[in-house]
């Protein structure tokens, strides 16, 4: 129908009202109004109009506006939320606050209808909330730095480091958290943002400002949170997601294996439930359910709440196809959606800090999307790192439109690089993800070895049997069978000369630690050596320690063929007796004394420890990326504990108000049957005592009560009740 809003606003103001046609440039001290059946957008300045239709889903033009306004306008723009019904415009406040765009809400006290100024308060979004009468002055003081802004780069006073790092410590002692490695653009344009709400001139002021009010403190924390996001944010790129990603993780899977996803910075959740939406979709409704873990963390507790809640307002409907609200939402009678239990069950919420706290492990696909961009480049690589160490082989890496894993392109191959979909990489250790994070994870991505099914065991090979037939075919000298381990699994020949158990152990059948004095440190590189090359493997002439002489040995280990295909690999561990070395007594220059003619021995004995220490230190290293590991299983394990438990508390909570709730209504049920049944002792007294003979039957004369005159006179019992009259 035609409009007479341009007519009516004009009776108002001085400002010039027209109605937006297409293309029309917006120009200053004008008043706009949108076309009757349109949806309106601004782009490079201009209005663009376009036709409404139905298969577009429930109609919200301020969503749609507001949203294109922060597109084109970034941080100049400001949304202004008056009096209204519905929940229209609550998305439209998201985007605004993701570009840094200011947001004013009408008090509700002050509006005729309160609909939409409820609503946009809902969503913790709003600067300010004020009758309209106040906001004008506001507005002022917000473009008068907009303008300061715009101003060229020579014309910017310098950073004030200092400040800027005493913020950084009022926002790490109230919060815990640290923002010092997010990008400076970033970190300036919020605290800009927040001079501008506040109308603070100076970091300094702002800074003496955050020392009287406290309160500041978590508004500027909640505005370095940046917690913007929506359904299917992204269309294009959760297609790609869908037909490429999603049916790999859910194909050839072991029973009671589980996917596993984790989605950081998940900020109000509804990036989780997207991905929790496309598994549901793909799964068999025939097959047994397959298992699904998303976990979903945030470092902000007021967005994890919301989360957990499930509720959100009618606006996704703008985001979220129809079929999909039926089938995965409910309506809830206060208005919004409410997301499925079926979904709800699949996503873990927690508060976690992805820079500091131990991440997830065993991860199918990450979802970190529009996180990164706002964090400096060492913070990106450093996270980077952390999601290769906790993907599995061939997991999947989901970024934001405007993400790349940049200078980590070693850990990572693209599956998609327009969709930002990217697989993980083999990486050797000590190559391709050194320190994945600081002080936990040192060299995890190349020595956290993957989950691996056990296997099951098969029959035992015949050790004497392989042991005898490889010694003989070299000999027939001393022997041992040995794993990779250097555990003895049979031995030939007279082992004793070359093998003696430790004191003070028993049962011991190591090789390394049995060998004698002199032996160990060339056997055990020996053995490394063959186990890592799979190669037979000589060592130096050793001078071993038999009883009491030293004998020349040689050592040689040999990798022999796996009896069985998944059996463990054998080694054959042979020594032989070395020749003694024949050595020309050269003549001895007058004057040189006699100790110069041991200097060769000392050199082989100095040759011979340093083999050993660097043996030692080999070993030690091995054993403490081995314990590096085994700490970082540890604590992923211990995080997705915490997050489980938090679900629980969550759940406990929630069973209890429910318990609340019935225990109330039962209360109510047991008044209302207490004051009935009274009720119905007062009628049959009454009915009694008046000696009046009173029949009541249904609609078909089936007798339903009597009075006892009526029994005296029909000759009425207690067992005709129910017979017809």
């Amino acid at each position: 129908h035609k409009s007479l809003l341009a007519e009516l606003v004009r009776r108002y103001t001085r400002l010039k009202v027209s109605e937006v046609a297409d293309g029309l440039a917006v120009a200053p001290d004008c008043a706009y109004v949108i076309p009757p059946g349109y949806d309106m957008v601004l782009r490079k300045g201009k209005f663009r109009l376009s036709r409404h239709t139905g298969e577009q889903g429930p109609r919200l033009p301020i969503d749609f506006f507001l949203r294109s306004l922060a597109e084109d306008r970034k941080e100049q723009a400001a949304a202004v939320i008056l009096s209204g019904t519905g929940a229209d415009g609550s998305l439209g406040l998201r985007a605004i606050k993701e570009q840094g765009g200011l947001v004013l809400v009408q008090k509700p006290e002050s509006a005729e209808f309160d609909g939409m100024p409820r609503s946009a308060l809902a969503t913790g979004l709003a600067d300010h909330t004020l009758p309209p009468a106040e906001m004008a002055g506001v507005l002022l003081a917000f473009a008068r730095r907009s303008g300061v802004r715009r101003r060229g780069a020579a014309d910017q006073p310098e950073r004030p480091e200092a400040a800027l790092r005493e913020i950084f410590a009022l926002l790490r002692l109230r919060t815990g958290h640290d923002f010092s490695l997010y990008k400076p653009s970033t970190i300036d344009r919020r605290i800009e943002r927040r001079l501008a709400v506040q109308q603070v001139d100076g970091l300094e002021a702002y800074l003496r400002y955050l020392h009287r009010t406290p309160a500041e403190i978590e508004a500027l924390f909640h505005e370095l949170l940046i917690n913007v996001t929506r359904f299917f944010r992204d269309p294009e790129a959760f297609a790609v997601v869908e037909e490429t990603v999603i049916p790999k993780l859910l194909e050839g899977r072991e029973p009671g294996s589980a996917v596993r996803i984790w989605v950081p910075g998940c900020s109000s959740g509804e990036e989780a439930y997207s991905l929790a939406i496309l598994l549901a979709e793909r799964m068999d409704p025939l097959q047994p359910a397959q298992a699904v873990q998303i976990f979903a963390t945030d470092i902000d507790p007021r967005a994890i709440a919301a989360a957990r809640s499930g509720i959100f307002p009618a606006g996704i409907a703008a985001d979220v196809r129809p079929d999909r609200l039926a089938r995965f939402f409910t309506i809830e009678p206060a208005g919004g959606y409410r997301i499925h239990k079926q979904i709800r069950d699949m996503v873990v919420f927690s508060e976690q800090d992805v820079a500091k706290d131990p991440p997830f492990s065993h991860l199918d696909l990450i979802s970190c999307r529009n996180l990164l961009i706002y964090l400096s480049s060492e913070l990106q690589q450093k996270l980077l790192r952390i999601f290769h160490y906790a993907l599995v082989p061939g997991g999947c890496l989901f970024l934001g439109n405007s993400e790349s894993p940049g200078e980590a392109s070693r850990l990572f191959s693209a599956v998609d690089a327009k969709a930002k979909l990217y697989r993980r990489l083999e990486v050797r250790s000590g190559r391709g993800a050194p320190d994945a994070f600081s002080g936990l994870l040192a060299t995890a991505a190349g020595l956290v070895k993957p989950f691996q099914p056990s296997v099951p065991p098969t029959a035992k090979p015949p050790l004497r049997e392989l042991a005898e037939r490889e010694i003989l075919q070299h000999s027939g000298l001393v022997g041992a069978l040995v794993d990779a381990r250097g555990d003895i699994l049979y031995l030939h020949g007279r082992t004793g000369l070359y093998l003696e158990p430790p004191p003070g152990e028993s049962g011991v059948s190591n090789i390394l630690k049995m060998a004698r004095e002199g032996s160990r440190a060339g056997l055990a590189s020996a053995l490394r050596r063959a186990v890592a090359s799979r190669e037979v493997t000589r060592c130096a002439t050793m001078r071993v320690k038999t009883n009491s002489h030293y004998e020349l040995v040689q050592v040689t280990v040999r990798p022999l063929a796996p009896p069985a295909a998944n059996a463990a690999p054998l080694f054959i561990v042979i020594w032989e007796p070395a020749p003694e070395p024949v050595e020309e007594p050269a003549p001895r220059p007058a004057g040189r004394p006699a100790a110069a003619d041991d200097l060769s021995a000392l050199r082989r004995e100095l040759r011979a420890k340093e083999e050993h220490l660097r043996t030692a230190n080999e070993e030690l290293q091995r054993s403490t990326e081995a314990l590096q590991s085994s700490n970082e299983e540890m604590q992923s394990i211990n995080e997705e504990m915490q997050s489980a438990n938090e679900e629980l508390e969550t759940s406990k909570e929630e069973l209890q108000s429910v318990n609340e709730e019935l225990s109330t209504v039962n209360a109510e049920l047991q008044a209302k049957v207490l004051g009935l049944s009274r009720a119905n002792n007062d009628m049959n007294n009454l009915l009694a005592g008046t000696g009046i003979g009173t029949v009541f039957v249904d609609h078909e004369l089936r007798i339903l009560r009597f009075t006892p005159a009526a029994s005296g006179i029909l000759n009425l019992i207690p067992g005709d009740i129910g017979r017809p009259v």
